[in-house]
């Protein structure tokens, strides 16, 4: 699959997918309204808004709203009223407390610092110049319709040709025939020339439509071939693609923003465990030439 995304990208795109809440974070809240009161502590429609932030993708769906934001603010007089039990209790001066207070002081303004990055970066003029340069890198190029059938041996191979041959319905003889699960009728759809093992694609890409080949052996069997149409692949025009150009554009700067803030730093992992997989990065943009 070709991406937008540049390899050399992917050690900081890990941390600049995390811009949601920053966003909302980053921008002016201007005058809050007080939509309640627990014991004096006002809860304002700014805290039902970040609430939202928080645990909205995992309300039913059901709940829309007037009723979902007066769920959230219902869970807001909830939390107000045990967080000043668990003051009295207080869990609020622990280690673990404090810890986890400064995890998620230094990942808001990780979040808040991506989240402004990002709003500077979407620009329409970057967007069109990562359309450009990943449509030059992906000039047009022939793809194929085809169906096959698929045996073990070259004998029947020759068999299922001969029905073929014999004026039987391709696709008929396939569904009765072929060993690939994956295709119906031997439907492989459209593919280009790299999509295939090399003995195959050779063989399919000198057919002409209704063309049907001789047996063709790889390292999948024997197959027989028949080409249903033809045409060139070309780029798709930047409307459908806006999207993955944003968010590459967005991702690209963020990495490098993280690239270089490593720059010159001292980063020392003392008794650091083993060597872990990789995080995961940010979600890749699907491939704008997929049809």
């Amino acid at each position: 699959m070709v991406s937008l995304r540049s390899p050399r990208m992917a050690r900081g795109l890990a941390l600049a997918s995390a811009i949601g809440v920053a966003l909302a974070l980053s921008s002016s809240l201007g005058h809050a309204r007080v939509l309640a009161r627990v014991d004096g502590a006002e809860i304002t429609d700014d805290d039902v808004k970040v609430a939202l932030e928080d645990i909205g993708p995992g309300l039913s769906q059901k709940i829309q709203g007037p009723e979902r934001e007066q769920y959230v603010l219902d869970y807001l007089i909830d939390m107000k009223l045990v967080a000043k039990a668990a003051e009295k209790e207080k869990f609020g001066v622990t280690p673990d407390f404090a810890r986890r207070e400064a995890y998620y002081h230094d990942k808001l303004l990780m979040e808040a610092e991506l989240g402004d990055v990002a709003s500077k970066a979407a620009t329409d003029e970057a967007e069109h110049k990562a359309y450009d340069e990943a449509a030059k890198a992906q000039p047009p190029e022939p793809e194929i319709h085809a169906r096959h059938i698929l045996v073990p041996t070259e004998e029947e191979a020759k068999a299922a040709l001969a029905r073929v041959k014999a004026g039987e319905d391709f696709a008929k003889v396939a569904t009765e025939l072929s060993k690939d699960p994956a295709s119906e009728g031997g439907d492989l759809g459209w593919f280009t020339h790299d999509k295939m093992v090399p003995e195959f694609a050779d063989a399919a890409f000198k057919l002409k439509p209704g063309e049907v080949s001789e047996p063709v052996k790889s390292q999948f069997g024997w197959h027989i071939i028949k080409v249903e149409e033809t045409r060139m692949k070309t780029f798709p025009p930047f409307d459908q693609v806006k999207e993955q150009a944003a968010r590459y554009v967005v991702q690209k700067a963020q990495s490098e923003l993280i690239t270089k803030l490593h720059d010159g730093v001292k980063i020392e992992k003392v008794d650091a465990p083993a060597e872990a997989a990789p995080a995961p990065a940010a979600a890749a943009p699907a491939d704008p030439k997929k049809p």
